[in-house]
């Protein structure tokens, strides 16, 4: 404190006697430039790499049917060392993790982490009219 005032020091050397802040706008100015050319620089670099997007599986239904209902009503002692596939909630051979109840282990199987660990994108195949009109005959 000097003579009652509080002086800062914020983007800038110059010491600011009252306390609102005042920006300098010349080193705002620099840090956005030197921003906009990071970024420029990144997009060109992506560009001359020309890496080949992932293709992935359009999404299918499920060839199994989820068990839910193995462990319901079931006791188990779990320890320090009991593996994670062994412990208490659903576990995910795919994705290695443990959900704790049955509602949120079917919003992880459905979702899109999990789904890109199977190789599947979240976009599905486009049906013709035919594919639904023998679809409506079969139900």
């Amino acid at each position: 404190r000097v003579h009652g005032e509080v002086q800062f020091k914020m983007a800038y050397e110059k010491a600011v006697p009252d306390h609102r802040r005042k920006w300098d706008r010349d080193e705002y100015e620099k840090i956005a430039a030197e921003r906009l050319e990071e970024e420029e620089r990144k997009a060109l670099e992506r560009e001359l790499r020309k890496e080949e997007p992932v293709h992935r599986e359009l999404l299918k239904p499920r060839e199994y049917k989820v068990d839910l209902d193995s462990k319901l009503g079931k006791s188990q002692v779990i320890t320090k060392t009991t593996p994670a596939s062994q412990q208490g909630g659903y576990y995910c051979n795919v994705c290695d993790c443990v959900v704790k109840d049955s509602i949120n282990f079917l919003d992880h199987i459905n979702g899109k982490k999990h789904q890109r660990n199977l190789g599947m994108s979240m976009k599905i195949e486009r049906s013709s009219l035919d594919q639904v009109r023998k679809r409506f005959e079969v139900n």
